[in-house]
């Protein structure tokens, strides 16, 4: 009955009655303990509880609490059927009623009445560890307490700590938030596997296994980590064999020391020069059996960590100088190669140059004075070519001439120097392209040309610069790096190189040329370059600039302050090698002026160093039109990553750099483009060896 009451009763109503009851409840123990206390003489309370219990799932961690110093309590007997009430809020927040006989709680438990303030003895509080409980709704209570007194006659009972509701809250959350990313995680991970599977799948079905060989060194995506085990191996065990060795001897164990540099050299001997597994020798996996048993041996008499560390640093050092030195060697040896002219082609110009004098053609070019009317002729297409190599001129003129369209209309101007136009007069003499039209001419027979008129060549004249390039004592070795070995390079001492800052001087009829390099190949018709509206520019270039290479900071001293004030040092940088030149422009704006004024103030090279483009740069600056870039192709002489689809469809490529197509360094992909345009059966190209 009088649960149907509470239960008809408000939720407020029904915390006052729980209350109410608990006080009796309260009141009952205190009477009785009372009694107890008078009976066995003894002086006890017994004390409500310090807070309410929580249910709180899964506290059984071992807090530390600090006990104050209560008196022990001790169980009658009789007061085990004694029903201790208590209400307390779950985790939900909502309030529970729970209930458990005094004889089911252990000794450890503390009961305390919150209204009254903990004693104080002014003894020092002892630590406790203790469990928390949890209260279930089942009314069972259980309780595995551990306490401990230290220096104390009487026990102390520990506080039993609870966790507050909102605390369990976040708790709970954060284990969910936990779980959520875990989930998360595993699921990135599938897709990062499912994603790898694919691209496996995909590069598996795209893998070509008809190629025979190995793949390029450049390339390394299908190369297996243990390919060619045994040849790494076994000069994994000479590097180790010399490093006992030293040790051995170190310590004065010479037998050990010869056996190992025996073993050594017989490893080296069966390795010879191969480079792969399939290039060693049948004997290779014994020789490495045994060479392993002799570093075994080695290892048992002289192992020593620190030392063979010791051993190794020095080793790795030695041969990072080796390597170092070798780069200088290497450098300076490209260098050469590629500035010292070839044998065959040396060969060329001596047979040419003989046959011209010995079959006299030099003097009917004495009696023949009037020139032919089309090398003036502004209407047809005019140009020029400086150079001192017959073959590579020749290559230009071929390439050009079978790829134009009306090869009649086509003028090439040929400069050369004094020792090379006898060869360059008989070699198109005898070998004249159809049709077109050319002049070969030598440079000392342009009389103006001389040091009062032209800054480089006085300049080139000039005890400095002959010191520079020729005295002995200067750091011109390997020591003194790769730029200045560039730079050093015969070709800037040569006006054949400087010549064209002078063409409105060289060819005063004609109102538009169009400039070549020797090292180029024309592979469209170059007609319409003459129709391209240059917008009042001089110079018609493909620029040569990408993000942040090639720019006027790679080619001028921006640290001056002559440089730093009239140029911008991220503009944009073109080449020589084919560039269209309005003459007219060029006189009306006086460029070769503007050159002579600039070379004149960096004589002493400190606002460029030697060439000709840095001073082509600030000679036409602002004054260059952009063309498209696939009119010029550059890097075919330095580059081998470059688009095999830019070069083929490009009007002209340019082989810059070192490694020019007519050397034995040229690369072998790029040569065919250069080689095709070459008459491999010229009765004087077998004479001179000269072939594919």
């Amino acid at each position: 009955m009088m649960m149907m009451m509470m239960m008809m009763m408000p939720r407020c109503f029904v915390s006052l009655i729980q209350a109410f009851f608990l006080s009796l409840v309260l009141l009952l123990l205190h009477h009785v303990g009372g009694e107890s206390q008078a009976a066995s003489s003894h002086h006890r309370e017994l004390l409500a509880y310090r807070r309410p219990l929580q249910d709180c799932p899964g506290c059984t961690t071992t807090t530390t609490t600090t006990a104050s110093s209560l008196p022990a309590l001790h169980y009658d007997p009789d007061l085990k059927d004694v029903n201790i009430v208590a209400t307390y809020s779950d985790h939900h927040g909502n309030i529970r009623l729970g209930s458990v006989k005094m004889g089911h709680l252990s000794s450890s438990w503390l009961f305390h009445n919150p209204l009254l303030p903990l004693p104080n003895n002014n003894k020092p509080p002892s630590q406790l560890v203790t469990p928390r409980d949890s209260f279930q709704n089942d009314s069972r209570m259980e309780e595995s307490a551990s306490y401990s007194s230290t220096n104390q006659t009487e026990n102390h009972f520990p506080h039993v700590e609870f966790t507050s509701p909102a605390k369990l809250k976040r708790q709970s959350l954060r284990q969910e938030r936990r779980a959520q990313r875990t989930l998360e995680l595993i699921q990135q991970d599938k897709e990062s596997d499912k994603q790898m599977q694919e691209a496996a799948i995909h590069k598996s079905m795209t893998f070509e296994n008809s190629l025979v060989g190995k793949y390029s060194i450049w390339r390394r995506d299908f190369e297996s980590p243990n390919a060619d085990a045994i040849l790494k191996l076994m000069r994994d065990q000479i590097i180790m064999a010399k490093a006992y060795a030293h040790i051995a001897k170190s310590k004065n164990a010479s037998n050990l020391y010869l056996f190992l540099m025996q073993q050594s050299r017989e490893n080296q001997l069966v390795l010879g020069k191969a480079t792969s597994d399939a290039d060693l020798p049948s004997r290779a996996l014994e020789q490495a059996k045994a060479m392993g048993h002799a570093l075994s041996l080695a290892k048992d008499e002289l192992y020593d960590c620190h030392e063979l560390a010791k051993k190794f640093r020095a080793m790795l050092q030695s041969t990072e100088r080796n390597v170092d030195g070798l780069k200088k060697k290497g450098t300076f040896l490209i260098q050469l190669a590629a500035k010292t002219f070839p044998q065959p082609l040396h060969c060329l110009s001596l047979q040419l140059a003989a046959d011209y004098f010995l079959l006299g053609f030099n003097e009917e070019e004495e009696d023949v004075v009037k020139k032919d009317a089309k090398f003036e002729d502004p209407s047809l297409y005019h140009y020029a070519i400086f150079s001192d190599n017959v073959l590579a001129t020749s290559v230009v003129v071929n390439s050009t001439v079978l790829n134009a369209k009306q090869p009649e209309k086509h003028v090439f101007h040929i400069v050369t120097d004094k020792l090379n136009f006898a060869a360059m007069k008989m070699w198109f003499r005898v070998n004249a392209p159809a049709d077109a039209t050319i002049q070969v001419e030598n440079i000392n027979d342009f009389k103006w040309l001389n040091s009062s008129y032209c800054s480089v060549l006085r300049q080139l004249e000039s005890a400095r610069l002959k010191e520079y390039y020729f005295k002995a004592n200067h750091p011109s070795s390997i020591s003194a790096g790769a730029d200045n070995l560039k730079y050093r390079n015969p070709k800037y001492l040569s006006m054949l190189n400087h010549l064209r800052f002078y063409l409105p001087e060289v060819y005063p009829k004609l109102d538009k040329i169009l400039f070549l390099d020797d090292d180029i190949v024309v592979q469209k018709d170059l007609a319409p370059l003459w129709e391209v509206d240059m917008q009042g520019k001089v110079n018609g270039a493909v620029e040569t600039c990408k993000e942040s290479f090639h720019r006027f900071d790679k080619y001028l001293n921006f640290s001056n302050p002559k440089i730093s004030e009239n140029f911008d040092a991220g503009a944009c940088g073109w080449a020589f090698g084919m560039n269209m030149f309005d003459l007219r422009e060029w006189r009306k704006r006086n460029i070769t002026g503007i050159y002579h004024y600039w070379q004149d103030m960096n004589e002493d090279r400190t606002l460029w160093k030697l060439g000709s483009l840095p001073p082509g740069l600030i000679t036409f600056y602002n004054l260059t039109y952009a063309m498209e870039r696939s009119w010029h192709v550059l890097g075919l002489g330095y580059d081998p990553a470059l688009n095999q689809t830019a070069i083929e469809n490009a009007a002209v490529v340019h082989y810059n750099g070192n490694y020019k197509p007519w050397l034995g360094l040229a690369f072998a992909k790029y040569k065919p483009y250069w080689s095709k345009y070459v008459e491999y059966d010229n009765p004087y190209l077998r004479l001179c060896n000269i072939n594919e």
